[in-house]
């Protein structure tokens, strides 16, 4: 697998800016209690002077406005260079240029309303945070593009490495037109994610702490590790792969529900050097079969059953038919290790294939409690995550293991402002990267305490998630936007009969949450004391790229605010054109950083093609953005989610966002079809509030509010009403089978098992006419 992987290249250094960091905190309107106002650093030779006091600051605001206007007719109103929002915090701390008319509400003080614009940390949280205001971001995010090699270095070292990384600290090349792309960081430094995360953490004398809590699909049905009960664990494991002849960069499948032994089996290929490829266990036997030909796995561990709410999941049945597809294929299974989950299923009523099919338990428990750790290279693979494509064949990224080390655990310890003595739950599936990154990786290099659920989120009802909270006294909270809108459907009752006193910091992830969802995430849930690290990233990504620091500024609801330390982001136009100011665009990122992936498997010229020459020099997203007055990303959805009406691109997520503004309307899901007339037409399925029927009044209704909040260009042509919509059963909605039902190509639907509820679509096509 290493022969995917590129010895040569070309240095990459960051380039030099001249540009100063003065820096003062954010304005807000100037009768608002509780800012924390700052006087020009241009004016005061550098020095940012903080106001305490609150409503009688009204002279220094005045006068901070001045001086922003004087500072723009001295200065160019953009910049050209990747400090372009740093130059904007620098002019006006909440981004580019003067902010009039604002609205803003302080952390645990009021409520986000829709009126409200800015949401400010209280200075409580700010003294306390890791990164306590937006001067000392600026400070760490203009050494991190200009010193990137320092910068990086210096986090590093806070690892445990068997050998030094050589020189360069990377090398890069983004630019096909100049050779083959390849990134590398730490190249030549030899290490180990699993001992980071289990050994360094039980040598320490942090042994005893637990690192996971489980929590069962029923209540009651729990269990829980300490780091060393977790490296005994693995290491039992480690030992049995390595037996029956498991080697260092040879591929694993793991289609395991999240259960313990999820995580211990991707930490057990680790510390023996053994390239982990989960594959998500919603997914159907044709699924997991082209995975299995593709990277042509020594072994596969599986389960025999699964219970998510009131389902039974037989998983094994599943692997079997995956299997004997691959084997039609050329690539047989030798080996298939099923872990019994006898409170779902019995042995006996299991499907059984002698010879290759062997019971964890049988094995497994026998092996040492000790394992010699596989030292490997920064740059040797790690695991292998398939993420959809456009062609239908599935795109194995490929993560090395240095640099994604460095960049999970210093993107989960920033953006959530994590401490020592924090609870952390993340709701996502190990099956997907959030579950690699934020609830395995992570979090355990940082030595947290980390919540995993095996259930359904409202099972027995919608209340388990804050049940679940309460039980083990969970401080950060990070989940997905769909569920955020589907408990706030389901009623603020579920929520507020549970404390949740414990929380601290929520965070979203999958997707842009709509400034809606937003305000109820933080009114409701966080009781508004609670900041929301609304994170942009992606699987190729390997961690946050765009993220909120809860304490170093404040959030406008829906966007993700700021790139993360060592991110450039740019906005270009169609021909690649960098864009400056307030704008929207195609994102695009200038540079590498540590976390990036380093190809897809056994195809690296898909990868230069689909990444790097759409945009030459650039690592090209797919997704669009917006950048505001005040210098504030904001993810518009995917590229091909983009619609264009009658010369208009119309992000879907924007009408999205729009729909769901209105008080009846719970979830809305937008994709085009086409338009006779306008090339493209815009066509939404809407959710309604429980309780709330459809009607002719309402569908007017919802067309005028897109209109008013976007433009009549962007009023939707048809609105479908929808008791559900299509999501796999962590939660992502299915836009594909949407645009079919759009287009009425109602038999080219293709596979649906991978859906929470399959009987959603039929549902849908039953009203497609209504």
């Amino acid at each position: 697998m290493s022969s995917f992987l590129f010895s040569s290249s070309t240095s990459g250094s960051g380039c030099s800016c001249q540009n100063c960091l003065q820096s003062s905190s954010p304005i807000g309107k100037h009768s608002l209690h509780g800012l924390r106002i700052a006087a020009s650093a241009s004016e005061v030779s550098g020095r940012a002077i903080l106001a305490s006091s609150r409503v009688e600051q009204h002279q220094l605001v005045a006068d901070r406005r001045n001086n922003i206007g004087k500072m723009s007719e001295r200065r160019h109103p953009t910049t050209t260079n990747h400090l372009r929002h740093v130059d904007s915090l620098t002019i006006s701390p909440s981004g580019a240029g003067n902010i009039s008319h604002l609205n803003a509400v302080i952390l645990g003080e009021a409520l986000a309303s829709e009126e409200d614009d800015l949401i400010f940390p209280s200075d409580e949280f700010s003294r306390q945070a890791l990164v306590p205001s937006s001067a000392k971001y600026l400070e760490m995010y203009k050494r991190s593009v200009e010193d990137p090699a320092g910068f990086w270095s210096d986090i590093a070292l806070r690892f445990h490495w068997k050998a030094k990384w050589g020189e360069p600290v990377y090398s890069e090349n983004l630019d096909a037109r100049k050779g083959t792309v390849k990134i590398e960081w730490f190249k030549g430094g030899i290490t180990n994610i699993c001992y980071n995360c289990l050994d360094r953490n039980v040598e320490a004398g942090n042994g005893s702490n637990v690192a996971l809590y489980w929590e069962g699909n029923d209540p009651g049905s729990d269990c829980s590790l300490t780091y060393s009960q977790l490296l005994e664990k693995v290491c039992q494991l480690a030992n049995y792969l390595k037996d029956i002849g498991v080697r260092r960069g040879d591929a694993v499948v793991i289609y395991l529900p999240m259960i313990m032994e999820l995580p211990i089996t991707m930490l057990a290929c680790a510390r023996i050097g053994a390239v982990h490829s989960v594959v998500f266990a919603g997914f159907s036997a044709d699924s997991l079969a082209q995975r299995i030909m593709d990277c042509k796995p020594k072994v596969i561990l599986t389960c025999n059953a699964v219970k998510r709410g009131s389902k039974v999941i037989c998983l094994k049945d599943i692997a079997d038919a995956a299997m004997v597809e691959s084997a039609k294929n050329g690539v047989p299974v030798d080996v298939c290790v099923t872990y019994g989950n006898q409170s779902v299923l019995n042995r006996e009523s299991t499907n059984w294939k002698e010879g290759r099919d062997i019971w964890w338990q049988d094995v497994v428990p026998k092996y040492p409690t000790t394992c010699h750790v596989e030292w490997v290279d920064a740059e040797d693979p790690l695991f292998l995550l398939y993420t959809s494509g456009s062609t239908g064949k599935p795109k194995g990224v490929l993560h090395t293991t240095g640099g994604y080390m460095v960049y999970t655990a210093t993107t989960f310890k920033y953006a959530f402002d994590y401490k020592s003595t924090d609870i952390y739950w993340c709701t996502a599936d190990c099956g997907w990267i959030t579950g690699h990154s934020y609830v395995t990786y992570g979090p355990l290099l940082n030595g947290a305490t980390v919540v995993i659920f095996e259930g359904a989120p409202n099972y027995p009802d919608s209340g388990r998630c804050w049940s679940i909270v309460d039980k083990y006294k969970v401080s950060i909270f990070y989940t997905a936007p769909t569920l955020v809108r589907s408990l706030m459907r389901d009623g603020n009752e579920f929520v507020t009969r549970y404390s949740r006193k414990s929380l601290r910091i929520l965070g979203s992830v999958g997707e842009p949450i709509n400034p809606s969802a937003w305000r109820w995430f933080f009114n409701v849930v966080g009781e508004s004391k609670c900041p929301i690290s609304d994170t942009w990233w992606q699987t190729e990504t390997g961690g946050f790229m765009i993220t909120p620091l809860p304490g170093a500024w404040p959030q406008k609801p829906g966007s993700a605010t700021f790139p993360f330390f060592g991110v450039q982001p740019v906005i270009v136009d169609e021909k690649g054109v960098e864009i400056e100011g307030e704008c929207s665009g195609y994102l695009c990122i200038k540079h590498s950083w540590p976390g990036a992936f380093r190809t897809l498997y056994g195809d690296h010229e898909r990868y230069e093609t689909t990444y790097f020459k759409p945009f030459a020099g650039y690592y090209f997203t797919g997704d669009g953005c917006s950048r505001d007055k005040d210098g504030y990303y904001w993810l518009t959805g995917r590229v091909d989610d983009v619609i264009n009406v009658s010369g208009h691109r119309i992000g879907t997520a924007e009408v999205e966002s729009a729909l769901v503004s209105h008080p009846h309307c719970v979830e809305a899901a937008v994709v085009g079809f086409e338009h006779e007339v306008k090339g493209q037409g815009i066509y939404a399925f809407v959710t309604l509030v429980e309780g709330v029927p459809p009607s002719e009044e309402l569908r007017k209704n919802l067309i005028l509010t897109v209109r008013n909040q976007i433009g009549a260009f962007a009023a939707p042509d048809k609105i479908h009403w929808a008791p559900g919509l299509p999501k796999t059963r962590s939660g992502k909605i299915m836009r594909r089978i949407l645009r079919k039902i759009a287009s009425g190509q109602l038999d080219e639907l293709g596979d649906t098992s991978t859906l929470a509820d399959p009987s959603v679509v039929d549902q849908l096509i039953a009203l497609s006419d209504c």
